[in-house]
């Protein structure tokens, strides 16, 4: 767990960092699901940075785009990319945009931004897997705020009607979009009983405990005829004081200024 933490201790410094320098970005919901992308790259999934495309490869899909500073920090961490490009977010000509690029960034298996379409592409490589006979698994981090596009639920219809149990959603479940609460915007309660009325295997986590993270994922493999739905409970702005639990940092940029301090928090937030 150790090697897990220093990890995501550094992946969230660089996040911290390359938004300061880009001015603008997306740090709160990036900051929640740095432990659950750690567990996914360097634990859980299958891949190749030298070969990015190799055929067995396991598949991860950002549905959430607007997260990309910690998928970008995750694969550089993960030796798709040199860090160097890490400060380079979305300047012009980079291959670090503000949305994840395929065309652009080594280790980016769909272009992905417009919320509620993730689940979808996910399925059709999930099933892909199964028509070609491949034991490959695919997993897509969705927002909570996202459950609120239709299409999500033709999705997980979709994916239980196929029994694709090589098909891990993740959900991070921070309970705040870019307009405030959830609950308060469009209620998603009950969560877990929507995903099992869909017949999806449901597991809750603390989306922050890499024991329970490791745990979810395991327990996904042994599940077999459904697809299995992770809905780990995290904190906005996770490790940064004044970011925590807060919807402005949904798009809001840290300040070159307030970076010191940000830094000193997550340093702080491991120890």
């Amino acid at each position: 767990m150790h090697l897990l933490k220093e990890r995501a201790k550094g992946i969230k410094k660089d996040i911290v960092r390359m938004i300061a320098e880009a001015g603008s970005g997306h740090p709160g919901g990036s900051l929640s699901i740095v432990e659950i992308l750690t567990v996914l790259y360097f634990d859980e999934m299958k891949y190749n940075p030298e070969n990015p495309l190799f055929p067995e490869r396991d598949r991860f899909v950002l549905c959430k785009g607007h997260a990309a500073p910690a998928l970008y920090a995750v694969l550089a961490e993960a030796g798709f990319f040199p860090k160097e490009h890490l400060m380079t977010l979305r300047k012009l000509g980079s291959i670090l945009q503000g949305h994840p690029d395929m065309n652009r960034t080594p280790g980016i298996e769909i272009s992905s931004g417009s919320l509620g379409q993730g689940l979808s592409v996910a399925n059709g490589m999930a099933l892909a897997a199964k028509i070609d006979k491949k034991d490959y698994r695919v997993y897509a981090l969705m927002g909570d705020g996202e459950l609120q596009e239709g299409q999500v639920w033709e999705a997980a219809m979709t994916a239980s009607h196929h029994k694709l149990d090589n098909l891990v959603a993740i959900i991070d479940r921070n309970m705040l979009q870019i307009d405030g609460c959830t609950e308060n915007i469009k209620s998603l309660e009950p969560l877990a009983e929507k995903w099992a009325s869909f017949n999806w295997n449901v597991i809750e986590i603390d989306g922050h405990d890499f024991r329970s993270i490791k745990k979810a994922f395991s327990d996904a493999r042994k599940i077999k005829g459904k697809p299995t739905v992770i809905i780990a409970k995290t904190i906005k702005g996770m490790g940064v004081s004044f970011m925590e639990n807060k919807e402005d940092y949904h798009g809001k940029p840290i300040t070159k200024e307030q970076l010191p301090t940000a830094l000193s928090d997550i340093e702080v937030c491991y120890l």
